[in-house]
């Protein structure tokens, strides 16, 4: 039964319920008293109401939150479990031995926990090789370029690709000058704006560049900050036109190319990516559980991705949302608390190429999306949390506004509406409410998808902030008397 739109109509509704109460029964209602299964309905269901015209948090829940706040900021386990992972397993990209021998660890380290019901679920994964990567200027000089390949790019031809360059700074520049794209290597020098509007440079530009007969494609890294720093990421292809390789280049490198071009030098530069795309191959969502005292069949998500790009050892992205999704329910457990609602943590895999892992949770789960309470996902690195983004009704929204009071004492009780995370965004799409952990991300964004993302970016105190938040957050939902109002669950796909 979903909780009500607002207090005051409760309020409004008892008020009159009240009134109604206190006026004189009639006389023949007075002669029939109620059976006892109806005067037990209605003290039940009066008791519910009192308890959400009351608010959702109790008492219970204020002093379970104040020690899951306390045990997260004196903890140093969970920190030293993420440099554990980051520094034995390295980079995690779908496909890698690396990832799948982090995948059994954290099974064994979860059943060591005390975890209930651990287990890896299988999807099939897509398996994307980095070979050596070289771009080299020619000419007016000759000096190497920094670049990385773009997730799922092509190869080069044996010894490359050599050709002419064209900078442009956007797609309507591109086309404007598609006459003079053809059999040239297009470098897009357009400046970071946001992830969404930049990033698109990223994921479409070889098939734009491709249109305009572009032989090749060389994106200027997505980041408002650069020390000489090539960031991947994922890109696409439409079957409609050429494959064309396609790379990641530093911010300062192809500031250099559209300088050269602007003087009017000739600006050549040779390109060879020795990257493959290899069949399908299996893997597996981390899911382990804390099992619910009171409604075990309902279900609080708690989660991060596990896999990463394969530079760096992936400690931002996302080892650490993952570790501290982890630790916040390990602290639950240590705590002796006894949630009502299962709470499951998932360490999802495939999300940086792909999202086969929450694809596959979708699937392997769609009968019980309805008694899915909550889908929260931390993805936007272990800094200073500010509070949550919320995908659900307006509703449900507020509830969550109230419960997100219990994070004041941190300064993360911010919670505002705005899109789930990308690994519990195909059960978002079906009605299951959403959390996206949100965070200072100031600097997020200069490490993102860089040889830089390790363990060293981040900062203890921050992490365990994280992990007071995912931790409280998700023990309070598993506390409502009510799973949250939605929207009717969709189809899907």
């Amino acid at each position: 039964m979903p909780l009500p739109a607002s207090r005051l109509g409760l309020v409004l509704t008892l008020g009159a319920l009240g009134a109604a109460a206190l006026a004189p029964a009639p006389l023949h209602a007075q002669a029939k008293p109620a059976p006892k299964s109806a005067a037990k309905a209605a003290a039940k269901a009066a008791a519910k109401a009192a308890a959400r015209v009351a608010g959702p948090i109790s008492p219970a829940t204020r002093a379970a939150a104040a020690k899951l706040v306390a045990a997260a900021l004196a903890d140093t386990t969970g920190f030293a479990r993420l440099g554990y992972v980051t520094d034995t397993f390295g980079p995690r990209l779908s496909g890698s031995a690396g990832l799948e021998r982090a995948i059994d660890w954290a099974l064994a380290e979860m059943k060591r926990d005390g975890f209930e019901r651990v287990r890896g679920e299988q999807v099939m994964v897509p398996h994307w090789v980095r070979g050596v990567e070289r771009a080299t200027l020619l000419s007016p000089r000759e000096t190497p370029l920094h670049i990385l390949g773009l997730g799922g790019t092509v190869g080069t031809p044996p010894g490359g690709i050599t050709a002419p360059v064209l900078v442009v700074s956007s797609f309507d520049e591109l086309k404007a000058k598609a006459a003079q794209a053809r059999g040239k290597i297009v470098v897009w020098d357009a400046p970071f704006t946001s992830y969404g509007e930049t990033g698109l440079y990223r994921r479409i530009g070889a098939i734009e560049a491709a249109k305009a007969g572009a032989v090749a494609s060389l994106v200027r890294s997505i980041t408002p900050h650069s020390l000489q720093t090539p960031h991947t990421g994922s890109m696409r292809y439409d079957s409609t036109v050429t494959r064309i390789p396609a790379a990641a280049l530093t911010v300062e490198d192809a500031g250099l190319l559209h300088r050269m071009q602007d003087r009017g030098d000739s600006v050549v530069v040779r390109l060879e990516l020795a990257d493959t795309t290899l069949p399908d191959v299996p893997s597996r969502n981390v899911v382990a559980e804390l099992r619910g005292s009171e409604r075990p069949d309902e279900v609080v998500v708690v989660s991060g991705h596990f896999d990463s790009w394969d530079v760096g050892t992936g400690a931002m992205d996302d080892a650490g949302g993952s570790v501290a999704a982890w630790q916040a329910v390990k602290l639950m457990k240590q705590l002796g608390l006894k949630p009502k609602r299962t709470i499951r943590v998932v360490l999802w895999t495939n999300e940086e190429n792909g999202t086969r892992g929450g694809l596959g949770y979708r699937d392997q789960h769609r009968a019980e999306l309805e008694k899915h309470a909550v889908a929260i996902e931390s993805d936007n690195g272990v800094f200073r949390p500010l509070g949550f983004r919320f995908q659900g009704t307006p509703e449900a929204l507020a509830t969550m506004k109230q419960l997100a009071t219990l994070l004041d004492t941190i300064q993360a009780g911010r919670m505002e509406p705005g899109p789930g995370e990308a690994d519990v965004g195909p059960m978002l799409a079906l009605g299951v409410p959403g959390l996206a952990l949100d965070v200072d991300g100031e600097r997020y964004f200069w490490y993102h998808h860089t040889a830089a993302d390790m363990i060293t970016v981040l900062d203890r105190d921050e992490f365990n902030r994280c992990v007071a938040a995912m931790a409280v957050i998700a023990y309070a939902v598993s506390e409502l008397p009510e799973l949250l109002p939605r929207a009717m669950l969709g189809a899907g796909r």
